[in-house]
Formats: structure tokens, sequence, C-alpha cells
């Protein structure tokens, strides 16, 4: 037992330790021959919430994230629910084609998609339209494999049928009993598909660079002027993905006014 507590604590100072380095650097006003900084500055943060730059990128991150995994969500979910009740069959082609992203190199890829777009019918290079669209096919494998999952644990073949049984409807037994079963790995999903969509530099930096800058590419040009203020971008970004993550789990555990009071009398 007390090897295990010993290995687990290693392991929380191995992953914390370098956020705990960084947020140091990042109010360190000289930092040079101690251990710890010689003193210590807000100065940093300061500059970054005043600079448009920043704010702008933070806002543009986000909008594409949101707007991603909102429309995968709506795309995907009902895909993989109507291919593994009524066509198994075909969600092996599913599973094989999502997981296609992670067979090439994300400069491979970028370098294909501007020669595709940046001319012709669909001149989307620079724009969020390119950015939205290579994310949605990147995170799809995250989506599938939490969503499948998902109503694979719940037998939702055998839930749908139980509520058509009663009268229900497939849109409404879709609805109203398998999505707030699956919820756990949809949030799941969300979880990872956004940090890996606001985590990307490769695609955000080729594709669209400087004309919609993002957190990311905001950040690798602050590391040129200044590594006190790159640590605060970091550590802010940190603390929005913390937020953000809090505030989805939040959400799933939400449940409308009155719920328990019905589970109560059913009891």
């Amino acid at each position: 037992m007390l090897w295990h507590k010993t290995a687990l604590t290693l392991l929380v100072i191995y992953l914390f330790l370098p956020l705990a380095a960084t947020l140091l650097f990042s109010i360190a006003n000289e930092w040079q021959t101690n251990i710890l900084p010689d003193s210590y500055t807000l100065q940093w943060y300061a500059q970054l919430f005043s600079d448009p730059r920043f704010l702008s990128a933070i806002g543009r991150t986000v909008l594409v994230g949101v707007i991603t995994v909102i429309a995968s969500l709506a795309v995907m979910v009902p895909v993989i629910f109507v291919l593994g009740v009524y066509f198994p069959k075909w969600d092996r082609v599913l599973q094989m084609s999502v997981l296609l992203p992670f067979a090439f190199p994300g400069v491979v890829s970028a370098i294909g998609l501007i020669k595709m777009y940046s001319s012709g019918p669909f001149p989307i290079t620079g724009t969020i339209w390119i950015l939205i669209g290579v994310y949605f096919i990147g995170i799809q494998p995250f989506i599938y494999q939490s969503v499948r999952n998902s109503l694979r644990t719940i037998n939702a073949k055998d839930l749908l049928e139980a509520a058509e049984m009663l009268g229900a409807g497939k849109a409404s037994a879709f609805l109203r009993i398998i999505l707030p079963n699956i919820l756990p790995g949809t949030l799941i999903a969300s979880l990872l598909s956004f940090s890996s969509v606001t985590g990307d530099f490769v695609m955000a930096n080729m594709l669209v660079g400087g004309q919609f800058e993002t957190i990311q590419t905001y950040l690798i040009q602050q590391i040129d002027i200044s590594g006190q203020s790159a640590s605060a971008v970091v550590i802010t970004y940190f603390l929005l993905i913390l937020v953000l993550s809090g505030l989805i789990l939040l959400l799933g555990n939400w449940k409308p006014k009155g719920y328990k009071a019905k589970e109560e009398e059913e009891q």
C-alpha cells in the first residue's frame, strides 16, 4: 500500500512540476541564481490581458473549438447510433475511416489542403472555415470511440426496442432515452476534442497563419519576445481549459428541477 502511494505521489510531482515551474517563471521578475525567483511581479499578466491580439486569439480559439465540437457531435452521434444499431456491418467501415487522420502527418495533410483549397470553387485557405473542416475530421477518432463505447455499455439496441414496445417513436426514443444515457461518453469526447483543437499549432499556422491568429500561433510569437510572457500565455491557456472542463462536467451532472423529487417518489 505504501508503495502505491509513493508511486502515485511521484507521478503527480512528475506531471505538475513543469506546470509549477512555468507558473513561477510567469510571475518572476528576476530569476537567475536561486532555486526560487528573487522577486515576483504580475506585469506579464497585465501586459498580456491589455494586448488586444491576445484577447482576440483566445476568442478565435474558443470559437473554432466550440463550433467544431458541436458540429462533430451533431453529425457523428446520430451516424454512430444508426450504424451501430441498424447497420452493424458498416460500423467497421466507419471505424477504419475515422482513424485515417492518424495515418497522415500534419505537415503533409496541411500541404495537400493548401494545394486543394487555395484556389478553385472553394478558396477557403486562410479562413476559419478551413480550420473547422480540418478539425472536424481530426477529432473524429475521439468522438467515435467515446460514443461507440457508451452505446455498447448501455446496450442501445435493447433500450431502443423496449422504448418502441412502449409506444415511443425512434426519434423520441433516441432523444429522450439514448442521448441522456450516453451523455458521460459524449462529454468525454467533447473534452478530448476541444483540448485537441485548441492545442493544435501545425494546422493553424500553415493553413491560416496570421490571417486568423489562434492562441498557439500567438504563443510561438511570444516565445521569441519574452519567456515570462510566453509562460503567462501557457498558464492562462491551462486555466481556460480547466474552467471549460469544469463547466462541461457540471453540465453533465445537472438535473432538471424536480428530478430528485420524482426519483424519491418512485422509491
